[in-house]
């Protein structure tokens, strides 16, 4: 796994629809929900090794709550694909 994102094409340039920006607002925070959670995760990690299970149990309490938060905006995000998807076809 790389941490580069995979290049887009960019067909056209066009001005975002209230709709679209909040789409690109979902998985802009549903990225930084991720990326807390993995912080908090890797903390986790070097309480444990640490030894101190009761700091790591706190990270990884917060690292839940973050993966939480991410995934309502997921939800969101792919039932606006699911439904543009299905208006698209008909």
């Amino acid at each position: 796994m790389t941490n580069v994102a995979t290049p887009i094409k960019v067909e056209e340039l066009k001005t975002p629809s209230a709709e679209n920006l909040k789409g690109i607002e979902n998985h802009k925070t549903a990225a930084k929900h991720h990326e807390e959670a993995a912080k908090h995760h890797l903390d986790a990690a070097k309480h444990h090794e640490a030894g101190n299970h009761e700091k790591a149990s706190e990270s990884t309490i917060k690292a839940y709550g973050h993966h939480a938060l991410a995934s309502e905006h997921q939800k969101e995000d792919v039932k606006h694909h699911a439904l543009n998807k299905s208006i698209n076809t008909i």
